[in-house]
């Protein structure tokens, strides 16, 4: 494994500080954790450093920096990954002697852990040792023959399944994915439900093994047996290897397709897109000719897992075997796809997605996803209308989670159906067109410098909020009922609405709720 090949797995989220390409072609022989000021001792040639940087500090002397990084590159350490989390990002300072010494200098964000790293390594490097020729597999020399040649001529998942456990008495087996989609299974494996299996794969029963490949948290593949022992351990990391080959020759010959898939999503997208070229655009991703299409946006409301997007969308996609679909990330962090299906007036594929979001979430809780799906439409004419569409439902999602208690709705998939008051169908107008309303029709109460103006604002929802009750607002605020009918005297003025009329009413609660 190479310095090059951590950089590469998306999973883990390293960004590349300095390096160059000579550095970055180094062999990776082991991995040591330190926050020592001087860890030469401990390391051995040929491993990278993951360093936490608690011995660094903003007003401390250069010298040391200097100091620890020539000891990196005196023991041979072939790259150190610093953490963000303790300081908030990697010192320029560190890299400035990174690039002195000629040591390959990695980020490391606050959300990966060093073990992650720790792991991601030593089974890449196992997964390259048990793909040497040696007299110790473990599998029988037949079988492994056998397994060879169906991975050769591009047998399924199930295929190499059944193959590698039927010297084994066939125990029941199953190849599964992080949100519980069931990849294969051995012959005689029962169907295992998505909820039941994500369960299986938290759970401490049976064996589990992870298929190392460049996937995300959301799709990472593991083979899991409901019964321990049943299988040797080194037979079923064998197993492991040869499945995980499998999956990296499934992906390089889906990588040409994205290019297609990004295309689609771009044309959709397009302000000024042409039926022609949508058409096209559809036909390359293979989903030309539908009943019906449907648009999915997906987002994250925590930045640092954007990336994530297009891959739990993907991901939630699979598990709806009946439609095809092309989905690819934009730029602004959002995933969209475009869904070819039957007709569903029954809106049974946004229900589908709605059941395995949880599920994905769950992958990892700490990524907010939510999701807007649109009305189905009939042609592609009518895609770019679509995704306008589910981009206002994304947002009803989001304000729906914002305003429910912490943790109680932190993944949402939401529909058009679901803009079902003002606040939601505000929810999704541009952030720089809500304020500039918000300023039109609020703005004299907006001035937090004056107390007397915060004072109107606050009256102005009580007021609202029990319908134009002076009564009810009197008693809300602690105020003489002739203080609400002053201030609200003052509030037509300064805003020149009169909260007599419906319309202005709604004027000004529209304004409170682009806030």
């Amino acid at each position: 494994m190479q310095v090059d090949h951590l950089l590469r797995l998306d999973r883990l989220d390293l960004s590349l500080v300095w390096g160059e390409e000579a550095l970055l072609d180094q062999e990776i022989g082991g991995v040591t954790a330190t926050d020592l000021e001087d860890p030469a001792r401990f390391l051995q040639p040929g491993e990278i450093v993951l360093s936490g940087l608690v011995w660094w500090a903003r007003d401390g002397d250069p010298v040391k920096t200097d100091r620890f990084v020539s000891a990196l590159r005196e023991a041979g350490a072939v790259a150190l990954l610093a953490g963000e989390e303790t300081h908030g990002e990697v010192p320029a300072e560190l890299a400035d002697a990174c690039r002195k010494h000629r040591v390959a200098l990695l980020a490391v964000p606050a959300h990966t852990s060093f073990r992650a790293i720790t792991e991601a390594v030593y089974l890449r490097q196992w997964g390259e040792l048990s793909r040497r020729p040696t007299d110790h597999y473990a599998l029988p020399e037949n079988v492994r023959v056998d397994l060879e040649r169906a991975l050769e001529r591009g047998a399924s998942a199930a295929e190499l399944l059944d193959l590698s456990f039927a010297h084994l008495g066939t125990p029941d087996c199953h190849l599964l994915t992080g949100s519980g989609r069931t990849v294969a299974r051995t012959a005689t494996a029962p169907e295992l439900p998505a909820r039941r299996a994500a369960e299986a794969l938290r759970g401490r029963l049976g064996t589990t093994v992870r298929i190392e490949a460049d996937d995300s948290v959301f799709d990472t593949w593991y083979l899991h047996l409901p019964e321990d022992g049943q299988v040797p351990p080194r037979i079923l990391h064998e197993i492991g290897d040869l499945v995980g080959r499998h999956r990296r020759r499934q992906d390089l010959r889906a990588a040409p397709g994205r290019q297609a898939h990004e295309e689609l999503v771009t044309r959709v997208g397009s302000a000024y897109g042409e039926v022609n070229a949508l058409e096209e655009a559809l036909r390359s991703c293979g989903l030309a000719g539908a009943a019906a299409y449907t648009v999915v946006v997906a987002a994250s409301d925590n930045p640092d897992e954007r990336g994530d997007a297009a891959a739990a969308l993907a991901e939630g996609l699979k598990h709806q075997r009946t439609v095809a679909f092309a989905v690819a990330g934009r730029v602004e962090g959002e995933a969209v796809a475009v869904l070819a299906h039957e007709p569903d007036p029954g809106g049974a594929v946004p229900a589908r997605l709605g059941e395995v979001w949880p599920l994905l979430h769950a992958c990892r809780p700490g990524a907010a996803l939510h999701a807007g799906v649109s009305d189905p439409v009939p042609g592609p004419a009518d895609l770019p209308g679509a995704l306008a569409q589910a981009r206002y439902a994304l947002a009803a999602a989001r304000s729906a989670t914002s305003e429910a208690s912490a943790g109680a709705a932190a993944a949402r998939v939401a529909r058009p159906a679901d803009l079902a008051d003002l606040g939601t169908l505000l929810a999704g107008v541009p952030v720089d067109v809500r304020a500039a309303y918000l300023d039109t029709v609020l703005g004299p109460l907006l001035d937090a410098g004056k107390g007397s103006n915060a004072t109107l604002l606050e009256t102005l929802e009580v007021f609202l909020a029990h319908n134009c009750s002076w009564a009810r607002t009197a008693e809300a605020l602690h105020l003489h009922v002739n203080t609400v009918h002053y201030r609200v005297e003052r509030i037509e003025a300064l805003t020149g609405r009169d909260l007599s009329r419906l319309d202005h009413k709604l004027d000004l609660r529209a304004a409170l709720l682009c806030r």
